[in-house]
C-alpha cells in the first residue's frame, strides 16, 4: 500500500474542521474518513500482481549517445490498470523520464520508453520496476516491484576515428595504390618496372633484364598479413587522470585507431588487457568483426588499484605470439613501476618481438614546468622539469633497448601511435 499526493493533501483540508470543532471526536472523524477513501482505493484498485513485464529494445551504445530501452506492460487482470510506473536504473546510465504514467485496460498491452544517456563505459544495468495502481480516487494505491533484468554495454567513444581518414590515405601510399607511391619501402615484392636515375641500384632485377631490353627493378610495398598485439596495462598507473580522463580511457581509444588502421592494412590484431591476471582478451578476430569485438572487450575494462606485474605481461605475451609480431605496450611512462617491472624481463620480449611502449603524457606537467610567477610556480617547475628529466632519461634506457616509445598528450596521443605503427611497416620492421 501507498499513499499519494492526494491523499497528503486530504489530510491537509482536514485540519480546517479540527480547527473549527477542536476535540478528540473531530479528528478521529477525520481520521475515519480518510482511511474509508483509502481503503475504497485499495479494493477497486487493479492487482499489481496481474502485469506482466518485459524488456526490449538497445543492448549496447557508444559512451556519449544514448540508447532506448522499452518497457513492455501486459494486464492479465479483469480490471483496468491504471498506474504511475518507475523504471530505475543505476545513476551513470542516465536514465529519463524517471517516472511514467500509464493507464492498460483489462487484457491489452502498453509500452514505455526510457531514453538512456550514460556517463560512464561498462555494463548499466536496471533496478527494479516499481508499480503504483491508482484507485479512482487516487487517495491510496497498490504498489508492487517487478525485477526485470537487462543490460547495456556501454562502448568506448572512438573519439580517434576522425583521424583514421588520414591515416589510411598515407597506409595507400606506402602501400603502392595512389600514385604518390614512394619507390623501395617496404619488404614484400609488388612488381617489376623499368630503372629510371635515382633506383636503388640493389633493387635490380638481373634475371628479368636479361630477359628484355631494359634494365628492370623490383618495386616493394610494406609486408601484409604481420601480427600486432595490443597490450593495455590495466594496473594502478592506468587509473591516473590526464585531463578530465583516465589514462586507460586515453590508452583504449588510441588502441582502436591502430586496430582499425591495422586490419586495413590487412594484419592480424590481437587485444590483452592485463595487471596481476588477465581483464580481456581478443584472438583471432576477423577484419570485418574485429572493431566490434575489441569495443565489447574494451567497454568493462577499469582499472585495477594493483601493480602490474611484469613478468605476467611478458609471459603471457610470449605465450600468446609465437611469431615475430610487433606489440603495442600501453602503460605509463614512470620510472618505479618499469625499473621494478617490466625492465628486468624486458630483454626475452625485445629478442622475439618488435616493441612500442606507448604511454600519454601530460599536458599538465608542461605548463607547470613554464611557471615563475611566484615562490611556489617555481618550486612547482622544479618538481616538474624533474619529472620531464625523469621521463626522458627513461625513454633513452629504453630506446638503447631498442624499444620505440610513444610519448604524447592525449590531444596527439592516438595518432602519434598510429604514425609509429606506419614508420615501422614503411621500414619493415614488423
Amino acid at each position: 500500500m501507498a499513499l499519494t499526493g492526494r491523499a497528503a493533501l486530504l489530510a491537509l483540508l482536514g485540519v480546517l474542521p479540527a480547527v473549527l470543532v477542536p476535540g478528540p471526536s473531530t479528528v478521529l472523524a477525520v481520521g475515519l474518513v480518510l482511511a474509508a477513501l483509502a481503503l475504497v482505493d485499495l479494493v477497486l484498485a487493479a492487482p499489481v500482481s496481474s502485469l506482466h513485464v518485459s524488456r526490449s529494445g538497445d543492448t549496447s551504445c557508444r559512451l556519449g549517445t544514448s540508447a532506448q530501452v522499452q518497457l513492455s506492460l501486459v494486464n492479465t487482470g479483469r480490471r483496468r490498470l491504471r498506474a504511475v510506473v518507475r523504471d530505475a536504473w543505476v545513476p551513470s546510465a542516465g536514465a529519463s523520464p524517471r517516472t511514467h504514467e500509464i493507464a492498460v485496460p483489462a487484457g491489452e498491452r502498453r509500452v514505455v520508453t526510457t531514453m538512456l544517456l550514460p556517463t560512464r563505459r561498462g555494463d548499466r544495468k536496471p533496478d527494479r520496476v516499481t508499480i503504483r495502481s491508482l484507485g479512482p480516487l487516487g487517495v491510496a494505491a497498490r504498489q508492487g516491484r517487478h525485477d526485470v533484468p537487462w543490460r547495456v554495454r556501454v562502448q568506448p567513444p572512438f573519439t580517434s576515428r576522425k583521424f583514421l581518414p588520414e591515416k589510411l590515405d598515407k597506409l595507400r601510399q606506402l602501400d603502392g595504390q595512389l600514385l604518390a607511391r614512394t619507390r623501395g619501402q617496404g619488404t614484400e615484392f609488388d612488381s617489376l618496372r623499368e630503372y629510371v636515375v635515382g633506383d636503388d641500384v640493389r633493387s635490380i632485377d638481373w634475371r628479368a633484364t636479361a630477359r628484355r631490353a631494359d634494365v628492370m627493378v623490383r618495386t616493394w610495398r610494406p609486408e601484409r598479413d604481420r601480427r600486432l598485439l595490443l597490450v593495455l596495462d590495466t594496473g594502478r598507473t592506468s587509473a591516473g587522470r590526464v585531463g578530465d580522463e583516465p589514462r586507460l580511457d586515453a590508452a583504449l581509444d588510441a588502441a582502436l585507431l591502430l586496430g582499425a588502421l591495422a586490419s586495413r592494412a590487412g594484419d592480424h590484431v590481437d587485444l590483452l588487457a592485463v595487471d596481476r591476471d588477465v581483464r580481456a582478451s581478443v584472438e583471432g578476430a576477423g577484419r570485418q568483426e574485429l572493431l566490434a569485438r575489441l569495443v565489447d572487450a574494451m567497454a568493462v575494462l577499469e582499472p585495477a588499484l594493483v601493480e602490474t606485474d611484469g613478468r605476467r605481461v611478458v609471459s603471457e605475451v610470449l605465450r600468446r605470439s609465437r611469431r615475430r609480431s610487433l606489440v603495442v605496450l600501453f602503460t605509463g611512462l614512470e620510472a618505479a613501476p618499469l625499473q621494478e617491472g617490466l625492465l628486468p624481463v624486458l630483454g626475452s620480449l625485445t629478442q622475439r618481438h618488435t616493441l612500442v611502449l606507448a604511454s600519454v603524457g601530460d599536458p599538465r606537467v608542461e605548463e607547470l614546468a613554464r611557471g615563475r610567477g611566484d615562490l611556489d610556480a617555481v618550486y612547482s617547475a622544479a618538481a616538474a622539469e624533474r619529472s620531464r628529466a625523469e621521463r626522458r632519461t627513461l625513454t633513452a634506457q629504453l630506446r638503447r633497448r631498442g624499444v620505440e616509445v610513444v610519448d604524447a598528450p592525449p590531444s596527439a596521443f592516438a595518432p602519434a601511435v598510429a604514425d609509429t605503427y606506419l614508420a615501422l611497416k614503411a621500414a619493415g620492421r614488423l
